[in-house]
């Protein structure tokens, strides 16, 4: 059962905001077998599985569907521990942009963020980096709109983002995104995430104290080293094929990107009881998921993307996974 890293500070912001809402949170909890004294417990792990009954769950008892948001905008600057510190005495957003690309696995290893400079654009690009399934959505919210806040601290709120992306159809409460964001937001994007003011990002900031900011990435270094040494390589597998997705390594070039030797990955994979081959099958089969739910491409733009180069292969693929076809997949989810 696949397991994630999610501080206790933010379930218990979860936590808070369902019971905000009026929500029963004992029950809540108790339907993961959870109880509120224990989400102070530094050994308290949860499956992905039972943190996504738990996200779903708390969205029906709220009835609210911009559950993400909410939960976002109470993830403040000195939410996110040693990340948050750092990124508080960054010198500008450009370094902090980067800092929070390097060591966001520190506090979550549900998504991945890349800066991206394409366009004549500065990109924070967030992406999940764990199969997410319903939760995707709300997490991507809530995260982006995390990361904004510790930008609109460090800045003042002087710098506005130019604008937020989400790879997802509008919703009704696409208002509330707007003024939670204060800044143009798109939907239906190619990708999720927020453009940086060009004009400012390499602007020194008020804020900024380079010792501190040495200081404490010194720490961020060592904490990142023990969190690799301690993840499975089957993990460290399936989160670079998730953040490559739409050109998957192959096993030599994977290899490589852990200085490791192909038979050592192999071997080491083995050792764990997966292979290459069936961690892609498995990254493969929840991205075609996601993408039929979505309903934004084709059945044959997603077999493309999977890097399938024959549709027939794909779809065989796809019903040894789900015992149905890709079409019949869509349309099943869209009558629920």
């Amino acid at each position: 059962m696949q397991s994630f890293t999610l501080p206790a500070q933010y379930l218990r912001q979860i936590v808070g905001l369902v019971g905000d809402m009026g929500a029963d949170v004992p029950g809540w909890l108790a339907r993961a077998q959870l109880h509120e004294a224990r989400l102070g417990d530094s050994d308290l792990h949860l499956s992905l599985a039972t943190f996504e009954r738990l996200i779903e769950d708390a969205m029906a008892r709220t009835d609210e569907p911009a559950f993400g948001l909410l939960v976002g905008e109470r993830l403040v600057v000195n939410t996110h521990g040693l990340l948050g510190y750092a990124a508080m005495n960054s010198t500008t957003l450009r370094q902090a942009a980067q800092l929070i690309e390097r060591y966001i696995a520190l506090r979550t290893s549900l998504v991945s963020i890349r800066l991206v400079e394409t366009e004549g654009e500065a990109r924070l690009v967030f992406a999940e980096a764990a199969p997410l399934g319903g939760i995707a959505r709300p997490v991507l919210e809530a995260v982006i709109l995390a990361i904004k806040n510790v930008l609109d601290f460090m800045t003042l709120g002087s710098c506005p983002l130019e604008r937020v992306s989400f790879a997802f159809a509008r919703p009704a409460y696409a208002g509330l995104a707007h003024q939670l964001c204060r800044c143009e937001v798109r939907y239906d994007a190619d990708w999720s995430g927020f453009v940086l003011p060009a004009q400012s990002i390499d602007q020194p900031l008020k804020t900024a104290d380079a010792a501190s900011f040495r200081d404490t990435e010194q720490i961020l270094q060592r904490e990142l080293a023990k969190l690799t040494a301690e993840q499975s390589m089957s993990s460290r597998v399936r989160r670079v094929l998730l953040e490559k997705q739409g050109g998957f390594p192959s096993l030599s070039l994977t290899a490589r990107l852990f200085h490791l030797t192909p038979r050592t990955l192999h071997r080491r994979l083995q050792a764990e009881g997966t292979s290459f081959k069936s961690l892609l099958e498995e990254v493969r089969h929840t991205l075609a998921q996601e993408h039929l739910k979505a309903g934004r491409m084709t059945v044959e733009e997603i077999a493309y993307s999977l890097g399938y180069t024959d549709l027939a292969n794909f779809r065989r693929a796809f019903k040894r996974w789900q015992r149905q076809s890709p079409s019949a997949y869509r349309a099943e989810q869209q009558a629920l």
